[in-house]
């Protein structure tokens, strides 16, 4: 029946099952394998292949639907198609597949399945063989006829087609020059048909009924077409190419296609996406280049895996804002009511907010600049972005960038890549819509590496001139040097216990009564209750942990809201015998509470049990050789003890605590200078070295938390000559500064989160360096007023400052000034 019939097929054959897709004899078709079995025989057979009858399989359809979770074979078809691979790409994205180009050669019978793994082998039986006719069999008997009427309707059909278009030509010679007996199996190939109908095609063995079977099909097409070229009103070019038909080939060397739907409404669709880009107002380079991958695109078959690649970068540029922006709402008069309204306290930024939107507003052409918030979580960075963008009337866009180590990550992967997409920067743009948005890039200071803001997925620049970049942090020391020198970083200090009160009535309080569905009538949180639970349940710099706390109070207090709810409902005769004999109160029927339930501290302790942080700090300093510093951490201000102790040994210096070089230093600092300066403070015990015969322990608690830093070191001295001295230090003091071997106290950094800690201890007296005391400008009127500050540019001031009636020295050094 077919051309080829002198292929003599293997009498085994390897079984590709196919879901889709009815393959015919004298067709091609495209086949994609991505089921076990099938991977395994393109794998063994046809990767690995070498002669003609190596590449020649079996195609044959499933006769129900498979079960991709279930490892059992699906029902087979009895007949099928042998097949000639004449082509397979593979690729491993999303996953890995092969696509096979097969062309059909003549059908087969299955007579045999052999085996089912790796893949399935049958014993076939090949049809079609024998069964070739001279044209003047064929004009005899009703199989001349069909043939004829057969060949009449496809010259037919072929006409209605533009005969200009090159492949619709060849088809009208290949019409002629075909053997008759290949026609039903080429066009039902070729023209709409479901694959029901073309399995009946397939299982039309006898050449007679394969005529009766496709003859039906190409007239309906005939008719659809006539019907469809009177009802619709076309373009003239359009008026003979409405037809699809299928990419189809008779055999190797003689394969022809015709433009199918898909390809016209690709056609269309690369038109319109020519459109898109011309209409998208690029710059002259991105269009330049966009253009180029036009030209290439429609070159390209649809098949290839470029295909879509090139179409997803052209999609990815026409839909990037290069040209559309936000127009900015500059008044700064409503700017600065908004920011005080969103955040209270936080002066210091919205003050060079504000100075940022009046440049704005003077000079519209300025740059974004990057902006880097430095402070403790919780204290409102991001929300001032989201401030900033409601300000500004810009869409807001935020990057996490924690855990971000690849670069790649930030401005995208190379197009050569599998998979390759933009970055993170390109991707916000197109989410925001606007080429000026407001990204925050939150906790930079969390990256790996030091990114830059070049795509290598557009490869063609984007101007980012109007983007105004937020960068937040919780501390400079593990950003890279070269991306903090491109940023204008802003300290966010940490909030007192009032602002923290302030900003719990003014913002949290709401929001969670909000969050909880309740109200102000329901539920009150007075302020001492409020400063009770800054004080004894969470210790912070920020507001987060005091939020949570907020919300554990409303969801308690719903409980007991929605208990009081009676629910309306039809009762039972045993709950109503239950309510007349049982008095209320002890029926376990919840009476409604009274309204507003107020939080006292009794209720505080119910809900979040008892305190979790206390003041030790006098029960802390009752024994000598115990001083108070003051660290800072990301986390905001602490408070830090040191410890000391002696014992009989041979004056060895023994330091626990997670102590990093920095402090092991200092350390190693204060006892050579207490050893060198025990005589002048009367240290010497009798003997000319006070550590002579002794060892001493220097501790700092909470063993389990690093700490390191050049801020230790007054305290370390304080502690040791509390030991060495036997008296007590001051319980209400702390202190800050590093020190040198002569005795000078050097300034050091975080002076205003450190005060703030040793103000939330309620301690009285703190000691910092004198060349500190610029920094006490930035701490709020009311802490500075509740606390004693000592200024040292000493040690010797340091002591006099935090023993009780100062610590005596036998010899008074005069101070010497430098003449440098």
């Amino acid at each position: 029946m077919s051309s080829n019939s002198g292929i003599q097929i293997p009498s085994r054959l390897p079984l590709l099952c196919t879901d889709d897709g009815v393959l015919l004899p004298g067709s091609t078709m495209r086949i994609s394998v991505d089921t076990a079995r099938n991977m395994q025989l393109v794998k063994s057979r046809l990767l690995k292949g070498t002669s003609l009858k190596s590449t020649i399989i079996g195609v044959i359809p499933n006769t129900r639907d498979p079960v991709h979770d279930s490892d059992e074979l699906p029902s087979l078809h009895s007949i099928g198609t042998a097949g000639l691979a004449v082509q397979v790409v593979g690729s491993n994205w999303p996953k890995p597949h092969y696509t096979l180009l097969i062309t059909g050669l003549c059908r087969f019978r299955v007579t045999q399945l052999l085996r089912e793994r790796p893949f399935p082998v049958a014993e076939v039986e090949q049809l079609d063989k024998l069964e070739q006719y001279t044209e003047g069999d064929q004009a005899d008997g009703e199989l001349g006829e069909l043939s004829l009427r057969f060949h009449q309707a496809a010259v037919q059909l072929v006409g209605m087609l533009d005969m200009s278009v090159p492949v619709v030509a060849k088809l009208r010679r290949l019409l002629d020059s075909l053997p008759r007996e290949t026609l039903p199996d080429v066009l039902a190939s070729m023209i709409r048909t479901s694959n029901k109908e073309k399995l009946q095609v397939l299982d039309a063995v006898d050449l007679e009924e394969r005529f009766k079977k496709a003859l039906p099909l190409l007239t309906r097409q005939i008719e659809g077409l006539k019907l469809l070229q009177k009802t619709r009103k076309r373009r003239p070019d359009d008026d003979k190419r409405v037809l699809a038909i299928r990419k189809g080939g008779v055999f190797p060397g003689r394969q022809f296609s015709l433009d199918e739907e898909a390809e016209d409404e690709d056609g269309d669709d690369t038109a319109m996406l020519e459109k898109k880009v011309k209409a998208a107002a690029m710059p002259e380079a991105a269009l330049r280049v966009c253009l180029k991958e036009l030209k290439r695109l429609k070159k390209m078959p649809q098949s290839m895996p470029e295909h879509a690649l090139t179409r997803n970068y052209l999609e990815m540029m026409v839909e990037l804002p290069w040209s559309k922006s936000t127009t900015d709402c500059l008044d700064i008069r409503a700017a600065r009511v908004l920011l005080d309204n969103d955040h209270y306290a936080m002066e210091k930024l919205k003050r060079r907010v504000l100075e940022y939107l009046a440049v704005r507003q003077l000079k519209s052409t300025l740059k974004g600049p990057i902006l880097c918030f430095v402070g403790p979580p919780g204290v409102g960075k991001t929300s001032v972005g989201r401030s900033i963008a409601r300000t500004l009337g810009r869409e807001f866009h935020r990057i996490a960038l924690g855990g971000v180590c690849d670069h790649s990550d930030i401005r995208g992967h190379r197009r050569t890549y599998v998979g390759s997409m933009p970055g993170r920067i390109i991707n916000g743009l197109k989410t925001a819509g606007v080429n000026n948005p407001i990204f925050l890039l939150d906790e930079v200071d969390k990256l790996g590496k030091s990114p830059d803001f070049t795509d290598h997925y557009l490869n063609v620049p984007f101007d980012l001139s109007q983007v105004l970049f937020i960068a937040t942090a919780n501390t400079t020391a593990t950003i890279p040097p070269a991306l903090l020198d491109r940023m204008e970083v802003l300290q966010v200090p940490g909030y007192t216990q009032e602002e923290k009160v302030e900003i719990a009535h003014r913002h949290l309080i709401p929001h969670q009564l909000e969050q909880h569905g309740l109200t102000p009538q329901q539920l009150q949180i007075p302020q001492d209750t409020t400063k009770d639970i800054i004080s004894k349940y969470t210790r912070e710099a920020g507001v987060r942990s005091l939020e949570r706390k907020i919300g554990a109070i409303c969801r308690a207090v719903a409980v007991k809201v929605a208990e009081g709810h009676k629910v309306s409902r039809a009762e039972s005769p045993t709950e109503q015998h239950i309510k007349q004999s049982v008095p209320e109160e002890d029926s376990g029927i919840a009476s409604p509470p009274e309204m507003p339930i107020v939080i006292d501290h009794i209720a505080l302790k119910d809900i979040l049990g008892p305190p979790v942080f206390e003041m030790e700090v006098s029960e802390r300093l009752t024994l000598p050789g115990v001083a108070i510093g003051l660290a800072w951490t990301p986390m905001g201000g602490e408070i830090m003890f040191v410890e000391a102790s002696r014992m009989e040994g041979e004056g060895q210096l023994t330091l626990t605590g997670q102590l990093g070089d920095v402090m092991k230093e200092s350390a190693h600092l204060a006892i050579s200078w207490l050893r060198s300066n025990a005589k002048t403070y009367l240290l010497t015990n009798g003997s000319a070295d006070p550590l002579e015969g002794t060892d001493i322990h220097l501790h700092f608690p909470a063993g389990a938390v690093t700490k390191d830093g050049p801020s230790a070191g007054v305290t370390i001295v304080t502690c040791l000559a509390s030991l060495l001295s036997g008296r007590l230090v001051r319980s209400d003091v702390a202190m800050t500064g590093e020190i040198t071997l002569r005795g000078l106290v050097l300034p050091v950094g975080g002076i205003k989160d450190k005060v703030l800690a040793a103000h939330r201890a309620n301690l009285k007296r703190v000691i910092v360096p004198k060349r500190n005391e610029k920094d006490l400008e930035e701490i709020p009127a009311h802490v500075r007023a509740d606390l004693d500050f000592v200024f040292a540019s000493t040690l010797d001031e340091v002591l006099k400052a935090a023993f009780d009636g100062g610590f005596p020295a036998a010899v008074s050094h005069a101070q010497v000034v430098s003449k440098l």
